[in-house]
């Protein structure tokens, strides 16, 4: 599974401070659920995680955990951080194996990938690419 989910109101929380560690503090989290972590990344305001769904969770569960447990965790690294929230939504897409190297670069390179489009176009994009339809406004909090 691809994964992604934002800041609240996409608000750039995760700085240099921060990003290393709560990059493994997901992978983490994926551990614990048994929902192998390959990749983890992401960019100021979103986080990408690519991972083996575990059979014994479903993905509603493991996004919820994430976000509980996360969201928690940064609220305790320092007072700039007091105000931390996680979007409500989150978009979960289905990987080919043979795309898995493909999803890795591509979340490997969030830095640079972010230079030249925002998130939301990106998540855009990857609505488009999968075929599913939405509502803008239902879309961004």
């Amino acid at each position: 599974m691809h994964i992604t989910f934002s800041t609240k109101n996409r608000y750039p929380f995760i700085d240099n401070n921060i990003k290393g560690e709560l990059f493994s503090y997901l992978r983490g989290i994926c551990k614990n659920l048994q929902c192998n972590p390959l990749i983890v990344g992401g960019f100021l305001n979103h986080v990408h995680i690519l991972c083996l769904l575990s059979r014994k969770i479903a993905l509603m569960k493991l996004i919820e955990e994430l976000k509980a447990h996360s969201s928690k965790w940064v609220k305790t690294k320092g007072q700039q951080y007091q105000k931390f929230y996680w979007q409500n939504g989150y978009g979960g897409f289905s990987v080919h194996p043979s795309q898995i190297e493909t999803v890795s670069n591509y979340i490997t390179k969030q830095n640079e990938h972010h230079k030249k489009i925002s998130f939301k176009d990106e998540y855009r994009a990857l609505l488009k690419e999968y075929d599913i339809k939405y509502d803008e406004r239902y879309v961004w909090d």
